[in-house]
C-alpha cells in the first residue's frame, strides 16, 4: 500500500465495512506507523483487497476509528485491523495468502501471537485461519461496538 492507494482504500472500507465507518486519516496513519502491515491486492487495474495490520498489545485491541498515535515500543501481539475483499476476489484463496504473509510478518517481529476481532459473522473462517475466539470480559464494551456477532480471537504461533 501507499499513500496514492488511501482514497481507494477508504473507498472499498465504506463499501465492504459500511457498519464500521473509519475516518480516512485513520488509514493513513496505519501507513504510517507501519507499511509493512499495509498491502493492497488490484485486479484489472482497481484495488480488489486490502489488509491493516500492525504491532500492538496483546487483548487490548485500538477502538474503531481510533488514532494510534504510536505503535507500542513492546508489542506482544501482531493485529489485524482490518482485511477487506470485493465480493468477486473471496473464494480466490486471495485471503488465505495474506493470512499467511501476516503470520510471517508476525513471526519477522518476534511477536507470539495474532489477534484480531471478527465481525459480519467471519469468525468461522478465521477459526479455519488457526484463530481461537478469546472470552475476556475485559473486552466486553469494546466489542459491543463492533456489533452482536464481534469476536476477539487469536491465532498463538
Amino acid at each position: 500500500m501507499t499513500a496514492a492507494d488511501l482514497p481507494a482504500v477508504h473507498a472499498l472500507a465504506a463499501l465492504i465495512h459500511p457498519a464500521y465507518p473509519e475516518d480516512a486519516a485513520v488509514f493513513a496513519e496505519r501507513l504510517r506507523l507501519y507499511p509493512p502491515g499495509c498491502r493492497v491486492l488490484e485486479r484489472d487495474g482497481e484495488l480488489a483487497a486490502y489488509v491493516v495490520s500492525h504491532p500492538w498489545l496483546h487483548h487490548a485491541p485500538p477502538a474503531l476509528n481510533v488514532l494510534l498515535g504510536e505503535l507500542p515500543a513492546r508489542p506482544t501481539t501482531y493485529y489485524l485491523h482490518d482485511l477487506a475483499l470485493m465480493p468477486e476476489v473471496r473464494g480466490s484463496g486471495a485471503s488465505v495468502q495474506v493470512v499467511g504473509a501476516l503470520v510471517e510478518q508476525a513471526r519477522n517481529e518476534h511477536l507470539p501471537s495474532l489477534s484480531l476481532i471478527a465481525v459480519n459473522g467471519s469468525a468461522a473462517f478465521w477459526q479455519r485461519q488457526g484463530f481461537e475466539s478469546v472470552e475476556d470480559q475485559t473486552l466486553t464494551d469494546k466489542l459491543r461496538s463492533y456489533g452482536g456477532d464481534a469476536r476477539f480471537m487469536m491465532r498463538r504461533l
